[in-house]
């Protein structure tokens, strides 16, 4: 019995021995789980965030929407934390400003403006626009009246659209809407802020005082830093020599000059026969026009399809109809109108997302445009088919002169001038005529004169008989 009472408490030391090991063994395992989970807390705490950076360092017009298009698309796809624009800029078209403004007011994901120097006009709506703003010593931000092209004020209901587009995205981001009207309007009071009867120009000190700047800044890393992003991997944006050449073709001066080059190439061509060099430059000048408007979304199939509906019924016009009338006329019209819609923001015939203004400029630049293109392809006309010209190349200019013993073509054809024939063929200006049973090449004075017409000779000039309609 004495041995059985040993052995049982053998058998209980021996337990609580086990018992404590094992204690010791699960304490020691919970120490190094929550050592593992500290390291992992830490290192999530010390993972860098993503900031996506741009710049937009120009005038506020197409290739810079594109710029910022590109930045958010970007950003999502790496998923960025931030997104930061670097600003400079005296402002620029009203309809670009206003579609960066809705791009950054809805973007998923923050974005911070670093004012360098300017945010004027433009560039005021796009700031307030942002989530936060910083702006760097001595620069501003305000002055966002609607001016035309020479800089001078437009019409109130102008102002009353911008008026509205600032005070809405103002609101939307936590500032004062008045401030950001009064950035528009001179009219608008606001004591001891806008009283002097000027649109309102903050600086950099004043802008934070008004909440619409939060803090002063030299440079990135400093607004970063004032941000309180302390650990950060920066990713620039990188435009292929793609994304270069579509915002340099959709800029509105390299689009001017590009219609220029169409109408001017379509014109030179209907003044000679056959197919040469200048229909070749109206075709890629026509192709560099709408590409770029085609792949950035402002020009949709059935405005290209109006453009060459409008090209063919001018055509037609020019070479199978008589005169000048409701065909040419139509074309022209179907021209216009595609070249402006490619210019302006649409969706289909509704155009509540453009201003009248934007409409009246984009035509403005469409009809300018033309007018020179056409005095290009007279100027040229004369130019390389004029025999005496610069263009020995292109054109003939060599003098035959009797003394090196060439002889004119029929001094008899001097004899011609003042008699009468009929047309053989319709002269579309040249053609053939009969004239006292002898056929001759001849080419109409003005106009156009129809087949088996009565013409007489008015005059011979450089080897070819001149006609007019003699009904």
């Amino acid at each position: 019995m004495k041995n059985v009472y040993k052995k049982c408490a053998c058998f209980l030391k021996m337990s609580l021995i086990s018992n404590k090991l094992n204690g010791m063994i699960n304490g020691g395992k919970l120490l190094i789980l929550c050592a593992i989970m500290m390291l992992q807390l830490v290192s999530l705490a010390q993972e860098s965030q993503k900031v996506y950076y741009f710049k937009i360092d120009e005038n506020i017009a197409k290739p810079a929407l594109r710029k910022t298009e590109f930045a958010i698309k970007q950003s999502e796809l790496t998923k960025a934390d931030y997104l930061f624009l670097h600003l400079n800029t005296f402002g620029g078209e009203l309809e670009s400003a206003d579609k960066i403004r809705t791009l950054l007011l809805n973007s998923k994901i923050p974005v911070i403006v670093f004012v360098d120097k300017n945010a004027a006009s433009a560039g005021a709506l796009i700031s307030i626009a942002c989530d936060s703003i910083y702006m760097a010593p001595g620069s501003s931000i305000g002055a966002a009246s609607v001016v035309d092209q020479q800089g001078n004020i437009m019409p109130d209901k102008y102002q009353s659209y911008m008026r509205s587009l600032m005070r809405a995205t103002a609101e939307s981001n936590g500032r004062d809407p008045q401030i950001a009207q009064a950035m528009v309007d001179p009219d608008i009071y606001i004591p001891g802020i806008s009283d002097s009867g000027k649109v309102l120009t903050f600086t950099a000190e004043e802008a934070i005082a008004n909440n619409f700047c939060e803090a002063e800044c030299n440079d990135r890393e400093e607004v970063l830093q004032q941000a309180k992003i302390g650990n950060y991997t920066i990713e620039e944006q990188q435009l292929s020599w793609v994304e270069k050449l579509i915002m340099f073709l959709i800029n509105p001066a390299v689009s001017g000059l590009l219609i220029m080059a169409i109408v001017g190439g379509i014109y030179f061509e209907m003044q000679s026969p056959g197919i040469g060099f200048s229909l070749i430059i109206a075709v890629v000048a026509a192709l560099l026009y709408f590409a770029p408007h085609y792949l950035g979304g402002l020009v949709e199939n059935w405005e290209l399809l109006l453009f060459f509906i409008g090209l063919i019924l001018l055509i037609l016009e020019l070479f199978l109809f008589p005169g000048f009338g409701v065909c040419g006329i139509s074309g022209i019209i179907l021209m216009v109108a595609s070249l402006v819609l490619s210019l302006i923001f649409n969706i289909g015939f509704d155009f509540s997302f453009t201003s009248p203004l934007i409409i009246f400029q984009n035509l403005f630049l469409v009809l300018v445009a033309i007018f020179f293109g056409i005095v290009a392809g007279v100027w040229l006309g004369k130019k390389l088919i004029v025999a005496d010209t610069s263009f020995g190349s292109i054109a003939l200019k060599t003098e035959l002169k009797k003394d090196d013993g060439y002889l004119s073509q029929d001094l008899k054809m001097n004899d011609l001038v003042g008699k009468t024939g009929v047309a053989l063929s319709t002269l579309r200006p040249s053609g053939k005529v009969e004239i006292e049973g002898e056929v001759y090449d001849a080419i109409v004075q003005i106009g156009y004169i129809e087949k088996g017409s009565p013409v007489k000779v008015v005059k011979f000039d450089t080897s070819q008989l001149t006609v007019v309609n003699f009904s």
